[in-house]
């Protein structure tokens, strides 16, 4: 079957890896793994310890597991941090009335992506104040506030991670060791560049949350949480299918030392975040690609395929400008004709044939911007065309 046998038109995604347009095109390699995957049956839980192990020593982090999505890694991330190995907790999870509940984030990092955290029964409490934002003065948070925020019903911190993201990492994990709170952190998209991956492990953060289907090419709805052993482990737990016999069950030694889980879990509030076999193998395949040699050559062909179009958009007298930083996907800004409406420009690709999607986050200064990392070279021609026809 195809997307046209329902009915649904295949699209240009010009936006890049974003997840309402599927995300990133699946790495060849990762295909043939879940292919090959599909063709035997595995203990899930056995194939996550083992998962765990690889990435141990891909990454130098003390674990790690494959979730759903990064949104699914950071309630899973969260569910560790609320309930640890007590199993009352992971069993009473959303309710967490009777334990420490909050986590606190800055005010300027707040957003929907938040909701993955509150999920699981925290609440988020903001800090310090997005002056910069309300245009009252150019403060960003600051660790202190972050300190001077901390109670009994303190449970951690939830960090989001950007270039510009403020205070620094390195200060809150700081204060949070000072207050013997874990720290997770959201880098959903914080890759490129591939060395984001081990540097943030090694920033000292308890929990760190990585997509799996943008630039690392694996399937969109997969995830990496990478992180200390016991806090990685009752994320596993609360995502496992725990429908064994109490019997035939022990916890994994890999993630706990013997006595640490009393009992065995009932099933999770992350039951409904599980990975298959299948997409497990696959991201793990396209990560393995993806610390390879062959990421500074798609940083290249993204960069050859702007050019390209830029210089096509240019000698049809359209302003188009490449932006290419140091290991940062490269984009391009075009700017439709001040006569134009940017907004009805982009509806007007959206609906066009072929339908194109490009990145609508500055089009109220009347650019569209590109975004290579999803465009397949068979449709940098007919994207052209359709710039050209809708911009004049």
């Amino acid at each position: 079957m195809k997307y046209e046998d329902l009915g649904v038109v295949p699209i240009i995604n010009a936006c890049g890896t974003v997840t309402r347009l599927g995300g990133a095109p699946l790495h060849t390699a990762a295909l043939a793994a879940y292919d090959s995957a599909a063709q035997q049956s595995v203990a899930i839980e056995e194939l996550q310890i083992a998962v765990s192990q690889q990435l141990s020593q891909w990454l130098d982090c003390e674990a790690g597991l494959i979730a759903s999505g990064a949104a699914a890694a950071l309630t899973l991330g969260t569910a560790a941090i609320l309930a640890g190995t007590d199993l009352a907790r992971m069993e009473a999870l959303p309710a967490t009335t009777e334990f420490p509940n909050e986590l606190l984030i800055a005010s300027d990092q707040r957003s929907g992506y938040d909701h993955a955290v509150r999920a699981a029964g925290a609440k988020i409490v903001a800090v310090g104040m997005n002056e910069v934002v309300s245009g009252a003065g150019v403060r960003r948070v600051e660790p202190w506030e972050y300190a001077a925020a901390i109670t009994e019903q303190t449970a951690g911190i939830l960090y989001v991670q950007t270039d510009s993201s403020r205070p620094l990492l390195a200060d809150v994990i700081r204060v949070a060791q000072e207050h013997g709170l874990p720290v997770l952190v959201d880098a959903a998209g914080e890759i490129p560049p591939v060395e984001n991956l081990k540097r943030l492990v090694d920033s000292g953060a308890d929990l760190v949350a990585f997509s799996g289907g943008k630039a690392m090419r694996g399937p969109q709805a997969t995830g990496l949480l990478l992180g200390t052993r016991t806090l990685v482990g009752s994320a596993l737990l609360q995502m496992l299918d725990m429908d064994d016999h109490p019997t035939l069950w022990t916890a994994p030694a890999e993630f706990f030392v013997a006595g640490e889980v009393v009992g065995m879990p009932r099933h999770g509030i992350g039951r409904g975040l599980k990975v298959s076999k299948e997409s497990i193998m696959a991201v793990m395949t396209a990560l393995e690609k993806f610390l390879g040699p062959e990421q500074s050559k798609l940083m290249n062909l993204w960069h050859e395929m702007l050019q390209r179009i830029s210089a096509a958009l240019s000698a049809a007298g359209v302003t188009a400008e490449l932006i290419a930083h140091e290991n940062q996907v490269p984009q391009l800004d075009v700017k439709v004709n001040s006569e134009q409406d940017a907004f009805e420009v982009c509806q007007c690709l959206r609906s066009s044939s072929p339908r194109v999607f490009v990145g609508h986050s500055r089009l109220d200064e009347g650019v569209l911007v590109i975004n290579a990392m999803a465009i397949r070279e068979n449709e940098i021609e007919p994207l052209i065309a359709a710039l050209l026809s809708q911009i004049h």
